[in-house]
C-alpha cells in the first residue's frame, strides 16, 4: 500500500483523517487516525515551512445540513484562546 500525498493547504482547523498523517519522512506522525487539525497544528506546518503530508487515509468530512464542514466545539475554544494569545 502506498501513502497518499496530501498537499498542506488543504489542511484546515477541524479537518480528520481516516488514518494516521505522518510528515514528508512518512515515519514521524503528524495527526492520529480521526484527531481534528488543531490551530497549532496548521502553524507548525506554516513555521516548519512542510509542503506537504502523507497518509494512507483520506479526509473525512463531517457536514452539516447545510453543506457547512462541522467543527468541533473544542476546536472552536482554542482558537478563540489562540487569537486572544496573538492579541497580547
Amino acid at each position: 500500500m502506498n501513502f497518499r500525498k496530501i498537499n498542506c493547504g488543504d489542511i484546515a482547523i477541524g479537518v480528520r483523517f481516516s488514518a494516521p498523517v505522518f510528515f514528508d519522512d512518512g515515519e514521524n506522525m503528524f495527526l492520529a487516525e480521526g484527531k481534528s487539525a488543531k490551530a497549532y497544528h496548521l502553524a507548525t506546518l506554516k513555521r516548519w515551512k512542510v509542503p506537504y503530508l502523507l497518509s494512507f487515509g483520506h479526509i473525512i468530512r463531517d457536514f452539516d445540513a447545510n453543506g457547512v464542514n462541522k467543527v468541533e466545539d473544542e476546536d472552536v475554544e482554542e482558537l478563540e484562546d489562540l487569537e486572544e494569545l496573538d492579541t497580547l
